[in-house]
């Protein structure tokens, strides 16, 4: 099998080879390559594949590829390319003479002068090319990539070379369509509407495609059903709060009159994003068992505003009546918002892990973020259900807090038997040797002897309190929010807005 060179963007790092994994499965594809050598600190990987018009397939919807090349040579030193690529004249003699093409030099970790670019170029000229040099718009591009390793650079000190590749690209990523769902361009937005590139590549990790049906039951202003529609598939959803959906007269979150359905007209949408519903997902009204392809959505975390479900916060003692305003049931009004009661992280969790094995059919896909507290995460946290097994977990981290970005596919068909809880997300996903925690110290003189330590908690229970803590007396909180946090601020789930 051919060996190719995978160019990833320096973004995201966490979740580049989990989106060339989804795409591999998605497109059936033969890929063959070494995780372990996968490296966040660094734009390239080799992967092996069964032709160029795979490699194609491979990275035609990816947003976090640039670039993929057929490569030729690799080594330590010049010398060591060129006896390469001359041992090999079936790839290049006689192939590209009467081709326009374009030669680079480009360095990761350094630079190439120009003069340096040339000197390298020109040690190629025994390819012998005839065709015309096109700068713009080449049949073919011949690149030549230096490594210098992603360490931060020293001042003072020159960076070593560790590695040189050459080779041919074959296709580059789509990288571009980030720019046509930019929030900034969007018509209608919601104070928590989520960034377009993240958007996207959940879309490519339920492996959304034409003929697919796709929901999302904490819908929000929708940016998940446009992406996922954007690669063809079909797409639903569904808010407790109908408000975000409807929109709003003023301008503010947009422009006047806007709405979600502004923003299906803008993206030429209509014929697959089918609609967005109003009904509390806890007690939805589908029927239907396994009949979704892909679940892709932000949970709501509760720190905009606290999540909510239908329902009272307290037991009533009084007898529940009917009410009216104006002689006109509360309940048929338009601007009717009916009772409802906090909605605990781990709770969202159980219900949609639960709703997830019922109504996903076996090879679906759950795509969710997952909220959690950096000093209190540990892999034994991620939720489980006897027919969901965990595909991949990416962590966008913000400091003391990150979220991570979990995709889980279904393996077998459901059982009504095996429903989760609460309870099962919060401690008894946790080895039953690790569920105990060291007393704090403060607290070891009042504990009575022989107590029993209360169960470790994994980083998202109660996750909305933990959250409006941190930063308080500490240099930080008096700081400018860096980027990363300005970013998740505007792109927490986008069902919180209420």
């Amino acid at each position: 099998m051919p060996t190719y060179l995978i160019q990833f963007a320096q973004s995201h790092e966490e979740f580049r080879l989990p989106e060339l994994l989804s795409l591999a499965k998605l497109e059936r594809i033969n890929l063959e390559c070494d995780q372990d050598k996968y490296r966040l600190d660094n734009p390239y990987f080799k992967i092996t594949l069964d032709s160029d018009e795979d490699a194609r397939k491979l990275i035609r919807r990816s947003i976090l590829i640039k670039n993929i090349y057929a490569l030729w040579a690799e080594g330590n030193t010049y010398e060591e390319i060129h006896t390469q690529v001359k041992d090999q004249p079936e790839l290049w003699n006689g192939k590209y003479d009467d081709v326009s093409f374009k030669f680079t030099v480009s360095a990761f970790g350094s630079t190439v002068t120009v003069q340096q670019q040339r000197d390298v170029i020109n040690s190629f000229s025994y390819l012998g090319f005839n065709g015309p040099i096109s700068m713009k718009n080449p049949d073919y591009r011949f690149c030549v990539m230096e490594d210098y390793g992603g360490g931060p650079p020293v001042i003072g000190v020159e960076p070593t070379r560790k590695w040189i590749y050459m080779g041919v690209m074959v296709a580059k990523g789509s990288r571009d369509t980030v720019q046509k769902y930019n929030l900034k361009k969007r018509k209608y937005l919601g104070t928590t509407s989520m960034d377009a590139e993240l958007s996207l590549i959940m879309g490519n990790q339920a492996q959304a495609a034409p003929g697919k049906l796709i929901y999302d039951p904490f819908v929000g202003t929708g940016s998940f059903l446009f992406t996922c529609a954007h690669f063809g598939a079909f797409t639903l959803g569904s808010d407790i709060d109908g408000r975000q959906i409807r929109g709003k007269t003023g301008s503010a979150g947009g422009v006047a009159g806007s709405s979600v359905q502004s923003n299906i007209e803008q993206y030429n949408l209509q014929g697959r994003v089918l609609d967005s519903l109003v009904f509390d997902v806890c007690h939805h009204p589908w029927r239907a068992k396994a009949w979704l392809d892909a679940i892709v959505t932000d949970p709501p975390y509760g720190v905009r505003a606290g999540a909510k479900r239908l329902g009272r916060k307290e037991d009533s003692k009084k007898t529940l009546q009917m009410r009216t305003y104006e002689g006109e049931p509360m309940h048929v009004r338009e601007d009717y918002y009916p009772p409802t009661k906090p909605y605990e992280m781990s709770e969202v969790l159980a219900d949609l892990l639960n709703f997830s094995a019922e109504h996903l059919r076996v090879g679906g896909r759950l795509v969710y973020w997952l909220p959690t507290v950096v000093e209190e995460y540990s892999s034994a946290d991620l939720p489980k259900h006897p027919s969901m097994t965990l595909i991949s977990n990416s962590e966008q981290n913000f400091g003391q807090w990150s979220r991570r970005l979990i995709t889980m596919e279904k393996i077998r068909e459901w059982d009504p038997s095996q429903v989760i809880t609460a309870q099962d997300t919060e401690s008894s996903c946790i080895p039953t040797e690790q569920q105990t925690t060291t007393i704090p110290k403060k607290t070891q003189e009042t504990v009575p002897e022989g107590a029993v330590e209360d169960p470790k908690r994994p980083g998202h229970y109660l996750f909305r309190e933990k959250y409006f803590s941190f930063g308080r007396n500490t240099p930080e909180s008096t700081s400018s929010p860096s980027s990363a946090a300005v970013t998740a601020a505007t792109s927490f789930s986008e069902s919180e807005a209420k």
